[in-house]
Order: structure tokens, then sequence, then C-alpha cells
């Protein structure tokens, strides 16, 4: 069966790297069909195997369209050179604002942000729940943005 879906695949597709995806898609979901049991009648194999090659064409031409579609709406090149941007944060006034917080905002925001941690883990280092970290974090957050003027 390989072979006629790899034609299949090179007819409509048009790309010898996406008929050997679609050869491989197709056949594993037809043995995945053959053991669960949801082919029964051995003579109608070819014919599942062409709906299934059908099926999986459409549905990735669907996807590219939706991909192109997204493309379109939200002017994205995925090739496009990123460009870099002048940092957009006074770093000077920040770290003078988490100098103000108080000693647990500013060990839970360090830790948060600066190490990664973990909600888990900055709760277990300072002995309180983790709840009360996320509302320790929320509340030392919007402090920062006070300090440093940004309206939320």
């Amino acid at each position: 069966m390989a072979p006629r879906v790899r034609l299949y695949g090179l007819r409509h597709l048009r790309d010898e790297h996406a008929d050997d995806d679609l050869a491989q898609q197709v056949l594993l979901t037809t043995i995945e069909a053959l053991r669960a049991g949801r082919l029964r009648e051995t003579e109608k194999l070819a014919s599942f195997v062409l709906g299934a090659c059908r099926m999986t064409v459409l549905d990735l031409r669907r996807r590219a369209q939706r991909k192109q579609q997204l493309l379109a709406r939200f002017g994205l090149d995925p090739l496009a050179p990123v460009q870099a941007s002048e940092p957009m944060i006074d770093q000077d006034r920040l770290a003078n604002c988490v100098q103000n917080l108080g000693e647990r905002e500013r060990a839970v925001i360090v830790m948060t942000f600066y190490d990664e941690q973990t909600g888990a883990d900055v709760a277990g280092f300072l002995g309180v729940s983790e709840v009360n970290v996320r509302v320790i974090r929320h509340r030392a957050i919007r402090q920062l943005r006070d300090c440093m003027g940004v309206a939320v």
C-alpha cells in the first residue's frame, strides 16, 4: 500500500518529502484502525487507505491555508530578522524601586524573576504557603508599577 499512498501524495502534494510524510501518517492510521477493529472487512482495506489519503491531504491543505491567513492577517513573516529594540525600562529606577520594597516582597520578586524559582520553592524558602507567595508577588508587582509610574 505504501507505493500507492506515495503516488497519491506526489500527485496531490507535489513534494517528495510531503508524500513520505503522508505515507507514514496514512499507514499509521490504517494500522491503528486494524488494531482497534474498526476495519473488519479486508476487501475494503484499499478504499479505507484511499479515504485516509484524501482526508489527510485535505487536512494538510486546510492547515496551510489557515497558516497563510494568519500570516496575512497579522503580518508575521517567520523568516524576517528580529530587530533588537532599546530596553524600555529604566534599569536604575527599577533597581531603586526593588530596593524600596519590603524584605519579604523583595525576596519573592528576586527569587521569582531573577532566580526563576517556582512558587513552591519560594514558599518553602520563606516558610509560607504558595497562595501567600502569589499574593505577596501580586502586591509587590503593583508597588513596582506604581513606583515606575506605569499605568495598568
